[in-house]
C-alpha cells in the first residue's frame, strides 16, 4: 500500500507538464495554497495526483492519461540515424495525437544518454546505425529493470528474417520494414490512422 501510494505522488516538473506550465508556476500555486503540496523531508515539494486532478477540473484542464495509468502524454522516442526519417516521424505523430512527447536520437549511444532523462512510453528503433546498433540497444534496454518495461517497435530496410527473429527475441514486440508503412506504424504504436502513407 505505501509502495502504491508513493507511485502516485508527482514532482513539480511532472506536473508542470500536465498542466502545461513552468514548474515556477507550479510552485507558485503551491506556496499561495491553490494546488495542495506536501515537502518532503528533504524539502522537495510532491503532489497527489488525485490533488493535481482536482485542481486541474477546477480549471477546466483535461489531463491525459497515458497507458498504464500513467499521467501527460503518450512519450515516444525515435531512434534512427536517417534524419529525415525521424523528422518525419515526429510530425507524423504529432498530427495525429498533440498529447504526444517526441524526442529523437541518432545513434545509439545518445539513445542511451537520452532514455534516461527523457523515460520514453515507446521507441521506435532502427536496427541498422553506426556504433551500437537497434540490436544492442535493444538488448541493454531490456536487461536494465529500470528501462525493461519500455515497448520497442523495431524498424529496418533489411527486413530478412533473421534480423526479425533476431530483434523480437532481443525484446521488441514488433519489426516494421522501410519504406515504413504510416499506418502499419500508427497501428503498432495504438494510434487510430485515417490516413495512408509511406515514409521512405
Amino acid at each position: 500500500m505505501t509502495k502504491q501510494k508513493r507511485k502516485s505522488y508527482l514532482t513539480p516538473n511532472e506536473v508542470a507538464e500536465l498542466l502545461m506550465v513552468s514548474p515556477v508556476t507550479v510552485r507558485q500555486w503551491a506556496q499561495k495554497g491553490e494546488l495542495k503540496a506536501m515537502t518532503t523531508p528533504g524539502g522537495h515539494r510532491r503532489f497527489l495526483i488525485e490533488d493535481v486532478e482536482s485542481f486541474a477540473r477546477q480549471r477546466g484542464i483535461d489531463l491525459v492519461i497515458r497507458p498504464g495509468g500513467k499521467t501527460g502524454g503518450l512519450r515516444i522516442m525515435v531512434v534512427d540515424d536517417d534524419r529525415q526519417l525521424a523528422g518525419f516521424i515526429v510530425e507524423l505523430l504529432r498530427s495525429r495525437d498533440p498529447d504526444i512527447v517526441t524526442e529523437i536520437s541518432h545513434d545509439g549511444f545518445d539513445a542511451g544518454r537520452k532514455v534516461q532523462m527523457f523515460q520514453p512510453d515507446i521507441i521506435l528503433l532502427d536496427l541498422m546505425m553506426p556504433g551500437i546498433n537497434g540490436f544492442e540497444v535493444c538488448q541493454i534496454l531490456k536487461q536494465d529493470p529500470a528501462t525493461r518495461g519500455i515497448r520497442i517497435i523495431a524498424m529496418t530496410g533489411y527486413h530478412a528474417r533473421e534480423n526479425i527473429d533476431k530483434i523480437i527475441a532481443a525484446g521488441a514486440e514488433t519489426c516494421l520494414s522501410k519504406p515504413v508503412d504510416t499506418e502499419l506504424l500508427l497501428q503498432a504504436i495504438g494510434i487510430a490512422g485515417s490516413q495512408r502513407a509511406t515514409a521512405s
